[in-house]
């Protein structure tokens, strides 16, 4: 794992950072106003807090904690913000060191970026969609129920009863995605930094899994299917 000092110095070279901060005077509205903070321990207004002591360790505690995690990224806060603080974008920011120094691995749900990252990242860039219906396996999502084994088997003939063009040329529903497409958006992830951040996600990944004696297909089931129940809505 990477190390680093001053992180708050560290969290002011995002843009995002500098427009998130502004004075925030401590008011609560941004917690009472967050969906989160019902069902989660998470209260926007103690990050803000917090990341402004700039106490170094409480920072990298909180860049190592669940906490950053739970933000379900409405934007509610800064609708509400008084002076227009943005405790969102400041959860992004506080996301992407995490992601850059490979604090993520020391928590459940960042640990779980591995596996978003590995499906629906990948999805995006093999499909052009988050979810693909022939990727959604029967074994894979007992959630669906009985009936989607049924839908999985039939998904030409189902969706074409519902209007989507699945995989067709055109336009509609579920259409195929050019190539062109394609590589733009391949090209829009590597401008923006993003395919930096999944090569961090990976590489700290296959560290955490070995500290833990797994192999990735083993560690990719386990961050998939086990969650603590503190977690549960």
């Amino acid at each position: 794992m990477a190390t680093t000092k001053n992180l708050y110095n560290l969290l002011e070279t995002d843009i995002r950072f500098q427009e998130a901060m502004n004075s925030c005077m401590n008011c609560g509205v941004c917690t009472a106003i967050c969906p989160a903070s019902e069902f989660y321990d998470y209260d926007p207004r103690q990050i803000v807090v917090l990341v402004k002591s700039r106490d170094e360790e409480a920072i990298e505690n909180l860049l190592k904690s669940n906490t950053i995690w739970y933000c379900g990224q409405c934007m509610s806060c800064k609708m509400r913000c008084p002076r227009g603080n943005f405790p969102g974008l400041l959860i992004n920011v506080l996301r992407r060191f995490s992601q850059e120094l490979g604090y993520f691995t020391e928590n459940e749900k960042g640990r779980q970026q591995y596996a978003l990252k590995t499906s629906i990242g990948h999805n995006i860039l093999k499909y052009g969609y988050c979810i693909h219906p022939e990727i959604v396996k029967p074994e894979m999502h007992p959630e669906q129920g009985p009936i989607w084994k049924w839908v999985y088997d039939n998904l030409q003939e189902v969706y074409g009863r519902l209007g989507a063009n699945l995989d067709g040329e055109g336009n509609g529903t579920l259409r195929k995605i050019s190539k062109q497409t394609l590589d733009e958006l391949a090209k829009i992830f590597l401008e923006t930094g993003a395919l930096d951040l999944w090569q961090n996600i990976e590489t700290y990944s296959h560290q955490k899994a070995k500290e833990m004696n797994m192999t990735m297909e083993e560690y990719f089931e386990h961050i998939y299917n086990d969650t603590n129940e503190l977690h549960s809505c």
